[in-house]
């Protein structure tokens, strides 16, 4: 059995991001705070709030990067890119405590009869400008690199304060369009509804991040659209050498992916020198995936090895 490790592309455009992506944060984030207290606007601060959150989390995913670039070390002779999962994770647990609390909030709020009115004009233009922003800077984080978990977890996190902020333009927009037909009365209520709305828009986000995280750590398989890659590559090794399909083993932590391959052969025709060229192969077909491959491939006579 051998092994045989590769690096992917390097991680500098994952900080060059994330730093950009707290800049940004920190403007929203200030916009958000400083509007909805001026606004008097329950909707507007829990998008600011949850901005400001975002902000420190980015800092961590920042933090966690640099941390993780500094690869294999005495200590931790595999690196460390567990952190990538663990920050993930916990970025999807405050969001999701973020969302529990502004939903009992707004559900507090209604029972006691609703909100002071919010000027609707002033939510719209708001929803407006910070929908626009965090959609320019989802796009501009899924390009940067596709293969990072941290970059992946940024772009959600903007993808959903995109969310929150397209709900209070669009709730905005409606009670400009039939304040005059409702009255006062009903527009207590626009505040608090809007904010049940996005957190239930925003709840999905958040578990898909704890589940992520759990998969990861608990050495789960790989998503079927890293794997598939994976196999095909494979596949196409044991067609040149004349081998058949092997039993593969993938699995995803972070930036590291893990890749184990067993072949079964016959006995006498094989030695440890067309081992090193399969494995050599296959290390070459793996070298244009956007992570760290670890190859761990072996070619036995036993078939109950594979099982």
């Amino acid at each position: 059995m051998g092994t045989s490790r590769q690096s992917g592309a390097g991680p500098p455009r994952e900080q060059v991001a994330l730093r950009a992506s707290l800049v940004a944060t920190a403007v929203l984030a200030a916009l958000g705070v400083g509007w909805g207290l001026a606004a008097g606007s329950q909707a507007i601060l829990l998008d600011g709030a949850y901005t400001l959150i975002g902000m420190v989390l980015t800092g961590l995913s920042l933090h966690a990067a640099r941390v993780m670039e500094a690869g294999p070390t005495p200590r931790y002779p595999f690196g460390r890119e567990s952190l990538a999962p663990l920050v993930v994770g916990m970025q999807g647990l405050v969001l999701l405590g973020t969302c529990g609390y502004a939903a009992l909030d707004a559900t507090r709020v209604i029972l006691d009869g609703g909100a002071d009115e919010v000027s609707p004009g002033s939510m719209a233009a708001y929803g407006l400008l910070t929908a626009l922003g965090a959609l320019a800077i989802h796009r501009y984080l899924r390009r940067a690199d596709p293969a990072s978990d941290l970059l992946d977890a940024e772009a959600r996190q903007w993808w959903a304060g995109a969310l929150l902020s397209l709900v209070v333009l669009v709730g905005s927009v409606l009670a400009l369009l039939l304040g005059d037909r409702l009255g006062p009365g009903p527009q207590r209520y626009l505040d608090p509804v809007l904010v049940l709305v996005a957190c239930l828009l925003l709840v999905p986000q958040p578990v898909r991040m704890i589940r992520t995280m759990a998969v990861e750590l608990l050495e789960g398989a790989a998503d079927q659209r890293v794997q598939q890659p994976v196999r095909d590559r494979v596949d196409r090794v044991g067609e040149q050498f004349g081998l058949g399909r092997p039993a593969l083993r993938v699995g995803k932590v972070g930036r590291k992916l893990y890749v184990e391959a067993d072949f079964v052969v016959e006995p006498g025709r094989w030695d440890i020198a067309d081992e090193d060229r399969v494995r050599r192969e296959t290390a070459s077909q793996l070298s244009d995936l956007p992570y760290d491959v670890w190859l761990n491939l072996e070619l036995t006579t036993d078939p109950s090895r594979l099982a």
